[in-house]
C-alpha cells in the first residue's frame, strides 16, 4: 500500500543548487488515428548530494513538496555521461 511513483528520465539541466531538471519522455500510439506520438515534460527533482549532471540517466521517485516546484526525488542514477 502507498507505493511511490518512479520515472526514469535525463538530467537536462543541473543549474540550481541541489535541484535538477529532469525531462521525462512518454512514447504512446494515438487512439484514433494510431500514430506514435513522442510526449515530454519536465521536472524538478531534488538531489542533495549534487551527484547528478547533465545527460545522466536517472531514477526519480515522487515525494513531499519540497519547494514550490519541486516533488520529486532523485533516487538513483542509472547511467553516468563522462
Amino acid at each position: 500500500m502507498g507505493e511511490r511513483k518512479t520515472r526514469e528520465g535525463v538530467v537536462v539541466s543541473d543549474a540550481m543548487p541541489k535541484t535538477r531538471v529532469v525531462k521525462i519522455e512518454r512514447v504512446f500510439r494515438h487512439p484514433r488515428y494510431q500514430r506514435v506520438i513522442r510526449q515530454s515534460k519536465k521536472l524538478k527533482a531534488h538531489d542533495e548530494t549534487n551527484a547528478s549532471h547533465v545527460g545522466d540517466r536517472v531514477l526519480i521517485e515522487e515525494t513531499r513538496p519540497i519547494s514550490k516546484d519541486k516533488r520529486w526525488r532523485i533516487r538513483e542514477i542509472l547511467n553516468r555521461v563522462s
